[in-house]
């Protein structure tokens, strides 16, 4: 059972397991790694554990990263640009019905990486034939989606922060327009929408949270008890637990959940 280290990947950070042999090895180093695809450069995104068994193919650490190695991932930058307008003239030259996000060599050069997002199937043969021909290495098409273009092209959120998903957000998790009922947020999806049109990451994050609260919480429109009387509740605030509520002659007061709780109980 070989121990080994969870590594990410190319501008897509997919994560793959590397047996990390007889390097001691950090969160973030830089590494290079022998990969079902060819040679290639991660960055250390999971501490060592031992793998008991892995459907996967398993990757092996050659090195930690050297100075020549930066100097070659300098060099293949540039070589990214000129296959960039390579690809590009290529897919309109073909009439491909799709969109050129980025294109990626792996470190050894051995195999170009082109990801593109499309709505209709792509007929890439005639493009792949003739990018490596005139490339002369291996290409490989990855669709993806548009939350993933998002985390490989990155931006700025409407929160003023650099994107979840280029930043910490590992896996992209089920958001949907319920999560912001469930928050009273105002129902606008250009508004709750990020950079890649879908609903934002975020929304998500605190919802358990709301779910459990609102438990707590009597709903609104139901008649309660308060310290200064009976009043119906007309709005209610997870985030400080309390209610809004309407003795009926429009005079509106906010009260805590545990003061209702505590004039019901004193009530009965």
């Amino acid at each position: 059972m070989p121990m080994v280290i969870g590594v990410a990947l190319r501008k897509t950070k997919d994560k793959i397991y590397a047996d990390v042999g007889y390097f001691d090895l950090k969160l973030n180093d830089k590494i290079i790694l022998e990969t079902e695809h060819g040679v290639e450069v991660g960055t250390v995104c999971e501490k060592e554990k031992v793998m008991q068994e892995s459907k996967d193919p398993i990757g092996k650490v050659l090195r930690e990263i050297t100075e020549e190695d930066k100097k070659r991932l300098t060099e293949n930058e540039r070589k990214n640009l000129r296959a960039w307008n390579i690809v590009l003239q290529k897919v309109v030259k073909y009439k491909l019905d799709m969109k050129l996000i980025c294109v990626q060599y792996i470190f050894d050069r051995s195999k170009l990486f082109v990801y593109y997002i499309s709505g209709t199937r792509v007929d890439f043969r005639e493009l792949v034939k003739e990018l490596g021909r005139i490339l002369r290495t291996r290409i490989q098409m990855v669709q993806i989606g548009v939350r993933d273009e998002s985390k490989m092209v990155g931006g700025i959120g409407i929160c003023g922060h650099v994107l979840c998903c280029q930043t910490f957000l590992k896996d992209f998790s089920s958001v949907t327009i319920d999560m912001a009922k469930e928050q009273d947020l105002l129902l606008n999806t250009a508004k709750l929408s990020g950079l890649c049109g879908r609903l934002m990451c975020c929304i998500s994050y605190e919802n358990d949270i709301y779910r459990a609260v609102k438990k707590e919480l009597p709903e609104i429109g139901k008649t309660v008890l308060t310290p200064e009387g009976r009043a119906k509740i007309t709005a209610i605030d997870c985030i400080r637990e309390n209610v809004t509520v309407d003795f009926g002659d429009k005079s509106f007061k906010v009260f805590s959940i545990k003061q209702i709780n505590e004039s019901s109980r004193k009530g009965k």
